[in-house]
């Protein structure tokens, strides 16, 4: 991470001359330096450093440990503690304070460095948490859905919009309640008091339904009938954190013909939200683990870490970012289509030279795995389409042809512009395991994955995406597949798309 920005806060003079030409060898840009707090603080605002070297004894009213405190509140920048006492009691002042290292002195510009870069690269994986964190509740936030989240005592530590509309509770009266307190609901038929679906949970570690004819008891004492699901939130060793609890509103439903059909759709997408929640849950918690296991190698074995080791968990831990990026990318993508929020934007572009540069930056990113052989067998491939949306559509079925293919096998993408019927129409084919017939009616369903395809990492967002992409530019697609020969995906799509704001 060279090149970083650092203020060094240290109250004796040569000390910080010196530790500054430590900096500068090592590459780093030091924006200033200090002796006493109130000089850091106003160092700090002006010259927005990306790291503070805070010694704890300073001159004036402050310590480094105050100090820090106040630049922490003020900016979003690591601070790492340098000091001659290693003291318990100095230790337990520093904690307080969050800070993402402590260097005892004297200290080598070699431990100078680790300190450094384990800093940087902490304070950034916790920003990037934080952001993915938020992109998470803002989706929860905007969805129609009521969502619960509690802890492992069933009490809540979340409620979003709808939630709080369909209760009658603000998520600020209900937090720390029992969720039974909140989530009260009865039987139609009967009167009776179900059991919570949080409580049920927890004991049996399993999603569970509700059943039919369920009435909420909101917090003014009116019945609204719902459905709903109730799952358990896992973390490592599959020890249940907590319980996520999806629910709706039936009212309107309820008072149509077609009760039966729409309690059976109600149980469908109940299924798929339960998998939903599943499936996101897994696949953030194996990168956020890998990420763990390799930030905590790094501290355990600081300077006696080598650069190539260093190296290896910190690609570790790059390729786990990039996975979380890709998987919430994927599930807001398919958000915004559910909502119908799709937004289709077709513009003038010549498709032989879209498809060359998509396979020039794919192949950078897959590495070579397989050899992506591009024809066109056209000579004119003007059209006007949404390019964003050809690159979700293609990026995933070569990913897919890639993905399910042997090392070294070859992928076809042709490209045919019919001009008579005014159509683009592309095939990938791949020399892959295939998929099973009994599998190919129902690849474009959320989350649902060939019977065959093992231990092979996937959400079952990818075709999902496609399917949306197709809809959008108002296309076609059809799949021929067989079993140990490989698998051919056409796309047909209107070489001029009718524009349209949203889909």
């Amino acid at each position: 991470m060279g090149q970083a920005r650092i203020l060094v806060v240290e109250d004796e003079v040569i000390v910080a001359r010196a530790i500054a030409s430590q900096l500068s060898q090592l590459g780093y840009v030091v924006t200033g330096t200090a002796s006493s707090g109130k000089v850091a603080i106003a160092k700090a605002l002006e010259t927005q450093p990306e790291l503070v070297l805070m010694d704890i004894i300073l001159k004036g009213e402050m310590d480094g440990i105050a100090t820090a405190s106040h630049i922490r509140e003020q900016l979003d920048v690591p601070v790492i503690f340098l000091t001659a006492y290693g003291d318990n009691n100095t230790l337990e002042r520093a904690k307080i304070t969050q800070p993402f290292g402590y260097i005892v002195k004297p200290f080598t510009t070699k431990d100078l460095k680790i300190a450094i870069e384990i800093g940087l690269l902490k304070h950034q994986l916790e920003r990037e948490l934080r952001q993915n964190r938020d992109q998470l509740a803002t989706l929860l936030n905007s969805i129609s859905d009521a969502v619960i989240a509690t802890n492992e005592q069933g009490n809540v530590t979340f409620m979003n919009p709808a939630a709080e509309a369909l209760t009658g509770w603000q998520q600020k009266d209900a937090l720390g309640n029992e969720a039974a307190n909140i989530f009260h609901i009865v039987d139609e038929a009967t009167d009776t008091i179900l059991e919570n679906p949080v409580t049920k949970v927890l004991r049996e570690q399993q999603v569970v339904y509700l059943e039919e004819f369920t009435s909420l008891i909101r917090r003014d004492g009116k019945r609204v009938p719902i459905g709903d699901s109730a799952s358990p939130l896992k973390g490592g060793a599959d020890k249940i954190n907590g319980v996520v609890v999806v629910f709706w509103d039936l009212s309107d439903r309820r008072q149509t013909k077609v009760l039966e059909k729409a309690l059976e759709k109600e149980q469908e997408l109940n299924r798929l939200k339960s998998l939903f929640i599943s499936t996101v849950s897994h696949e953030f918690r194996n990168p956020l683990t890998v990420i763990q296991t390799a930030v905590e190698l790094i501290e355990m074995k600081g300077a006696n870490l080598t650069d190539v080791k260093r190296g290896i968990y910190l690609k570790r831990i790059q390729g786990a970012v990039q996975s979380m990026e890709k998987l919430m990318e994927e599930v807001l993508f398919v958000g915004r289509a559910e909502a119908k929020k799709l937004v289709y934007n077709p513009a003038p572009l010549n498709l032989e030279q879209f498809c060359l540069e998509l396979i020039k930056d794919f192949s950078i990113v897959e590495s070579s795995v397989c050899e992506v052989v591009f024809t066109c067998h056209s000579d004119r491939t003007d059209a006007v389409m949404d390019e964003g949306l050809l690159n979700y559509m293609f990026g995933n079925l070569l990913s897919n042809a890639i993905k399910y293919s042997p090392r070294g096998g070859k992928i076809e993408f042709n490209l045919i512009c019919d001009p008579i019927e005014k159509v683009a129409i592309f095939y990938i084919q791949d020399q892959g395991m295939g998929i099973p017939e009994a599998d190919q009616a129902r690849l474009f369903e959320s989350f649902y994955r060939g019977s065959n395809v093992q231990s092979i990492k996937g959400t079952g967002l990818g075709l999902v995406i496609v399917k949306r992409c197709v809809d959008a530019h108002r296309g076609q697609i059809s799949v021929t597949s067989q079993i140990g020969v490989g698998t051919t995906f056409t796309v047909i799509l209107p070489l001029n798309s009718d524009s349209s704001s949203e889909s």
